[in-house]
């Protein structure tokens, strides 16, 4: 069994992007700068808003973060939104989920310039991921098949399950895995929570991609031997013996699991940044004229 270490990839990922970002400032070129909006104090979204920020100086970026308060008005950040859009200066913007319940998350994310959504949740960039065509993929899909292109993952013919349907991972990740591309060439199963006899589809799994949003949901009696496993669940669980009284588990339940596994990834350290290190593709894709992260 080997770990897929998505810091290990991450940091590779990155090393690679500020060799690139520092030849464009020897040449005296525009560097990436990525805008990140956040609205009220979420920790979860603090955390995630930080790390990304941190990155982005680490690669020789230029990031700028907006804080709103969480009682602002919908108009008032659409209004935000527009003037980053009209920004020459900013290549990619990134609003931080989830949004207070009293703004459309949709009505945002459509608002965004499909050219600078480096987070690739806009329709016209879903649409065209969908078409085949050059389009900024979801970070956190994205992630994931850069971190299978690392190992080496054998992906043609083999048969991928993903567990999820969300726009924002399961989805995107099935038909990623489905392309005529490697990684990709699967023959892919897309379920989710009303899927009839899911742990009977999984054991027939080659690659199993876990964004339920369940903790341990997948076990050992749901997984073949020999199996590729990528956890991208990041339940918080409350444990009183940590200092913050939660601690972060993945869908897939790892100590029993990984032992029949030939390549797994843990949760935290895994896809978390990988997510990352895609966005940060997609916005040095974005500074230097590409319509997408990939074809």
């Amino acid at each position: 069994m080997q770990i897929l270490d998505g810091k290990l990839v991450s940091e590779a990922i990155k090393a690679q992007l500020a060799a690139q970002v520092a030849e464009l400032k020897a040449a005296g070129k525009k560097l990436p700068h990525l805008a990140a909006i956040l609205v009220g104090n979420n920790p979860a979204s603090e955390t995630y808003v930080a790390s990304k920020v941190k990155s982005c100086a680490q690669c020789g970026y230029n990031s700028t973060l907006l804080r709103f308060d969480a009682q602002i008005s919908e108009k008032h950040l659409l209004d935000q939104i527009t003037l980053l859009n009209e920004n020459t200066d900013v290549d990619g913007i990134l609003v931080q989920l989830p949004l207070p319940k009293h703004i459309n998350e949709e009505l945002v994310i459509n608002t965004i310039d499909p050219s600078k959504d480096v987070d690739g949740f806009h329709p016209m960039n879903v649409g065209k991921m969908v078409s085949g065509l050059p389009a900024f993929i979801p970070a956190t899909p994205y992630g994931i098949m850069l971190m299978l292109e690392h190992y080496q993952i054998p992906t043609k013919g083999k048969h991928a399950v993903v567990i999820g349907r969300s726009h924002i991972v399961g989805t995107p990740m099935s038909i990623l895995l489905s392309r005529n591309t490697y990684p990709g060439n699967c023959t892919v199963t897309l379920t989710h929570s009303q899927t009839h006899n899911l742990a009977e589809i999984c054991r027939q799994a080659d690659i199993i991609i876990a964004a339920i949003g369940k903790p341990d949901f997948v076990t050992a009696d749901m997984v073949k031997e020999g199996a590729v496993i990528v956890d991208v669940g990041i339940n918080r669980v409350e444990d009183a013996s940590k200092k913050s009284g939660f601690r972060l588990k993945g869908d897939v339940k790892f100590d029993e699991v990984a032992p029949k596994c030939s390549y797994i990834s843990p949760v935290p350290g895994g896809v978390g940044p990988m997510t990352i290190a895609a966005l940060l593709k997609n916005t040095y894709h974005a500074n230097i004229g590409l319509k997408g992260s990939m074809n």
